[in-house]
């Protein structure tokens, strides 16, 4: 007796597995420090809080939902992509879900069919692939490079489509690398989709409150983008909202109603409570969002500038986000006597065993050369993280 093909293709998500062990040694006494985790430090904000207080004291929000989440939590999303982003979306293109992860997974699951082939930027977010081939298509990796800050090119994208491409999935700014397309770069791969009529762009907005150069430019809102775009987005990373799980997609009407369908199959709407923080939260008051940003671009500076302090690690400086993914092949075939590193995989689990610091290996977001690391600790966490990693990889040799 075994388990189904599509789940045997699939790898367990390797930032949770990273953040498990991280609790095993927790759980022996071991002062771990984990950054492996991309989930804020920040309490979500008091005003959220209150909404959905106050929603559960009112006593009207005790039954299902509508699968695709409640009127006024859609049409304030769509009120703020038209206001913000200038993407004309209406209630009828979104769909609220459990989570940006699920939105996705519903996405490819109402769209691919076995054989189809789906374009990623690498490196890209750990469930990017797993959910495609769980959708039993293809992944197709397109690689950036980190001294173009990660990012692909026009050029690139346009030598990978061919007659099976379904999709193009991406994130900026992006998870794990902290890159930030610009209008610019993403005119250019737009100018490449149009070529190719039946070929949709999955566009992962999920971090645009986190962008520390202030250039968030929607794929949706290009010319010719808002029909062959569909737009990823929720509340977990601009407010502290990660346990809330609410997510949602922006896309056109046959997009969101294909993907309704789905989500009435598997779990119908999304927490009828955390839908009214949502709601509260996409309406009010940014300040603290800014303030949570103003926290990360300090502790941006401070984790850069200790990586730089390290022999042996390359960084790039990440344009939004809360992520650094360094270059750490030049340990590989290392040893400090007792563990020799071959790989990103290895590199992790001696950091943790040694230094007690968590980190995830590269290899799961498609770059075997680095880690990920977030930055999304205090900053006396982090300080520390960075000391023991420089103490820890002097002993190798």
């Amino acid at each position: 007796m075994t388990l189904s093909d599509r789940i045997n293709a699939i790898e367990e998500s390797a930032t949770l597995a990273m953040a498990a062990k991280a609790r095993e040694f927790k759980n022996k006494g071991i002062d771990v420090i984990s950054l492996s985790l991309g989930e804020p430090d920040f309490k979500t904000p008091q005003h959220i809080c209150e909404a959905a207080k106050k929603a559960i004291d009112e006593g009207k929000y005790f039954s299902y939902p509508p699968v695709a989440g409640y009127q006024d939590l859609r049409e304030a999303i769509a009120a703020k992509y038209q206001k913000e982003n200038n993407v004309p979306y209406k209630a009828e293109n979104i769909v609220v879900s459990n989570g940006a992860k699920q939105s996705i997974a519903n996405v490819m699951l109402a769209l691919l069919n076995r054989g189809d082939e789906v374009i990623i930027f690498s490196p890209y977010w750990v469930s990017y692939d797993a959910l495609v081939r769980l959708a039993e298509a293809t992944p197709v990796l397109v690689k950036g490079t980190i001294e173009n800050d990660f990012k692909v090119t026009a050029q690139q994208v346009e030598g990978a489509i061919t007659s099976k491409t379904k999709a193009i999935i991406f994130s900026s700014p992006c998870n794990p690398t902290g890159s930030v397309f610009s209008r610019k770069e993403l005119e250019a791969i737009a100018t490449v989709v149009l070529k190719h009529p039946n070929v949709l762009v999955i566009a992962d907005e999920i971090y645009e409150h986190i962008n520390f150069i202030g250039d968030q430019t929607s794929m949706a809102s290009l010319p010719g983008m808002f029909e062959r775009t569909i737009t990823v987005n929720g509340f977990a990373k601009g407010f502290a909202m990660t346990g809330w799980r609410v997510g949602y997609i922006a896309a056109p009407k046959w997009i969101a109603d294909g993907s309704n369908k789905v989500q009435g199959q598997i779990t119908s709407a999304n927490c009828s409570i955390s839908q009214r923080g949502a709601l509260a939260a996409i309406t009010g008051d940014l300040a603290p969002t800014k303030k949570m940003v103003g926290e990360y671009r300090k502790r941006r500076q401070i984790v850069y500038d200790l990586l730089k302090e390290i022999p042996g690690v390359k960084a790039n400086f990440p344009q939004g986000a809360f992520y650094f993914f360094p270059d750490v092949s030049s340990f590989f075939g290392k040893s400090d006597g007792e563990t020799q590193i071959k790989n990103s995989d290895d590199f992790c689990l001696w950091m943790l065993s040694k230094g007690h610091v968590s980190l995830v290996p590269g290899g799961a977001f498609g770059l075997e050369n680095c880690v990920r690391l977030s930055y999304a600790a205090s900053e006396k966490e982090l300080i520390e993280a960075l000391k023991r990693m420089k103490e820890a990889l002097a002993t190798l040799k």
